[in-house]
């Protein structure tokens, strides 16, 4: 038999349709029931600066990835888990980097080592009120 036949690309589909189904965050909606703000499935890369005491922890900086955004919310794929109750999300748009100060509200594990972090996007933050974010970049 051909190492390639029809018969295990169906298998193949099939296994690929069941993951989708089994983990897309529409259709897990679905079951879950209506949420109060729609997410948008977005997967770009952000820069995590932690504050503690009100000050950025620029040398305790990293980076992550979006799962999804609402509208005044983030989800970030973490591959390790972490404390954070106040953070500084750095974005890259347009050529330069924009700073959202964030509250975290929930870590779940995804699997695999990895971790979901939900935050809350509060205020625009600006680089005249913390210099020291001039560093920060990807």
């Amino acid at each position: 038999m051909p190492l390639f036949t029809k018969n295990r690309e169906i298998a193949v589909q099939s296994f690929i349709l069941k993951l989708v189904n089994n983990n897309c965050p529409e259709l897990l909606a679905l079951i879950e029931g209506p949420r109060i703000d729609s997410r948008v499935n977005l997967t770009v890369v952000v820069a995590v600066v932690p504050v503690e005491k009100k000050e950025p922890q620029i040398d305790q900086t990293f980076t992550a990835v979006t799962k999804e955004f609402s509208n005044n919310g983030v989800a970030l794929v973490l591959s390790e888990p972490l404390g954070l109750d106040h953070a500084i999300l750095g974005f890259r748009f347009e050529g330069q980097m924009v700073f959202v100060r964030a509250q975290a509200k929930h870590l779940n594990p995804m699997g695999g080592g990895f971790y979901q972090m939900g935050f809350r996007l509060l205020e625009m933050v600006s680089v005249a009120d913390y210099p020291q974010l001039k560093a920060v970049s990807y």
